[in-house]
């Protein structure tokens, strides 16, 4: 064997070159590293016009279908209970409990408070008795009696029954006010001090007091019997000095409103006194609540939304309510306008001579009805809104009615003109044209004064104007409409 080293050749399929058209294999450690994979983007809340996107939708109920409880929190877990209260009213029925279970202790049962109430009474009673009173827990009490008082009595109690005594009793206290007032309205949980304090006590305690509310604009100063004797606004409170007494600053004109109070009583102080906040008494002047500007906002759009609905006859009807519902809630509208609609049809009968003679009656009568219809809607509607909000009152009734009247008259003398040369054109008649100008003055004028006179009798009488005045007017003009037409031309032409 050779002194001279040997080297061992390498392996054959190490020598052998790569195949043609291909790269060489590099050892792993000089392989390139893969790109990282791009973030998954969540699709867009809202498009151009503030609607919800089925996209998003369809990632939520995604997510709601695998089970994904992670991925769902990265959708809505950020999300304003606003934007989450309308997807969860997007959802399918059996959707929404798996969406609030998904979420766990994440989900925050303010979104309840934006939920149609058929919505937020059936996704309440999907749920665990335990789990919504462990989230009404933790809400503000005025949010807490909005979400309860909308239950059956029985499902109150099993909610109520999970709280402690004092706060039970505080609710039970609330739910116990009258529908609709300001007792039902207020939040409980409000900051109160003797006039005795110091200004610096009154800011250590808000700095060092965990249970407070969660918005406060005010400081309410009471008596030793918790008599409201005034309050302080914040900002007031910052810029006193720390030694300064509280009652030396004291706001002591500060408005009130009584927990019987109506809410729309409530609305209109805020809107009248531009107020953020107002303190609610009890018969004995003790405080007992305050009201925020942010539920007034809702009471404000609520009863406009119900007085909306009522003039259409349908009650508090919202989309999500079931379909037998909402036929027996429109059926009872429904069925007296089909009776003042018979008292239509007999004053047309009382014409039948007429209308055989002039068939063209039969054709032209029902333009003036609906000409003096829709006037009488447009004078219901000024009239009712002004009521709502006491634009109208007895110093200025009768100048609102004869407005009305001059308004009804000027309209009708230039749809009588319009509607007298088209009939003439039309027909060749100008007689006949003559008598349908002439009966659209009488029912526009009729429709006018019925339209701002049944509201205003009607809120006389302590009823609704929204509710009852709608079919009312309709007959008036309906029937007034016919007769004008009619009755003249059986006068102009001499049938007998």
């Amino acid at each position: 064997m050779s002194d001279r080293e040997t080297v061992d050749p390498a392996p054959e399929s190490d020598a052998r070159p790569p195949p043609s058209g291909t790269e060489p294999v590099l050892p792993a450690a000089d392989a390139p590293s893969d790109p990282p994979l791009p973030a998954v983007v969540p699709p867009v809340l809202r498009d151009d016009d503030g609607r919800l996107t089925g996209a998003f939708l369809a990632a939520v109920r995604g997510t709601i279908e695998a089970a994904d409880a992670a991925g769902l929190a990265a959708l809505v877990g950020d999300l304003h209970e606003a934007d989450l209260g309308e997807i969860i009213g997007a959802l399918d029925a059996d959707e929404r409990p798996l969406l609030v279970g998904l979420l766990g202790d994440a989900f925050d049962f303010s979104t309840l408070v934006e939920l149609d109430e058929s919505v937020r009474v059936q996704l309440i009673e999907d749920l665990p008795p335990a789990t919504v009173a462990e989230g009404v827990r933790d809400l503000d009490s005025d949010d807490a009696v909005y979400i309860l008082e909308d239950l059956d009595e029985a499902a109150q109690d099993a909610i109520l029954d999970t709280f402690p005594a004092a706060e039970r009793l505080s609710l039970e206290r609330s739910l116990d006010f009258p529908e609709e007032s300001a007792g039902r309205l207020m939040q409980t949980e409000f900051i109160a001090v003797a006039p005795t304090w110091t200004v610096g006590q009154v800011i250590d305690y808000c700095r060092e007091t965990e249970d407070l509310p969660e918005d406060f604009y005010e400081i309410h100063v009471v008596d030793p019997g918790f008599r409201l004797l005034g309050t302080v606004a914040l900002d007031r409170i910052l810029r006193a000095k720390r030694m300064q007494a509280v009652g030396e600053i004291v706001d002591e004109d500060r408005r009130t409103a009584r927990a019987t109070d109506d809410r729309e009583d409530v609305a209109r102080i805020f809107e009248r006194y531009n107020l953020i906040s107002l303190p609610v008494i009890d018969d004995e002047d003790r405080l007992i609540g305050v009201i925020t500007a942010d539920d007034v906002v809702d009471v404000v759009m609520e009863e406009a939304e119900e007085d909306l609905r009522a003039l259409a006859g349908v009650g508090d009807e919202e989309i999500s309510d079931t379909v037998w519902y909402t036929t027996r809630n429109r059926f009872l509208w429904l069925l007296v306008n089909l009776f003042t609609a018979f008292l239509a049809a007999g004053v047309i009968g009382l014409f039948e001579d007429t209308i055989a003679k002039i068939v063209a009656l039969a054709a032209l009568a029902p333009i003036v009805a609906g000409q003096g219809g829709n006037a009488a809607t447009q004078t219901m509607t000024v009239a009712v809104r002004a009521i709502a909000t006491r634009e109208v009152g007895r110093f200025n009734i009768a100048r609102f009615v004869n407005r009305e009247i001059m308004v009804s008259f000027l309209n009708g003398a230039a749809f009588a003109l319009l509607v007298g040369l088209a009939v003439w054109g039309w027909y060749g008649e100008r007689q006949l044209g003559a008598v349908i100008g002439g009966a659209m003055i009488v029912n526009l004028i009729a429709g006018g004064l019925a339209g701002v006179a049944i509201p205003l009798a009607v809120d006389k009488l302590n009823g609704d104007p929204a509710v009852i005045s709608g079919v009312f007017v309709t007959t008036v003009t309906d029937c007034v409409g016919f007769f004008a037409v009619l009755g003249l031309a059986t006068w102009w032409y001499g049938i007998v």
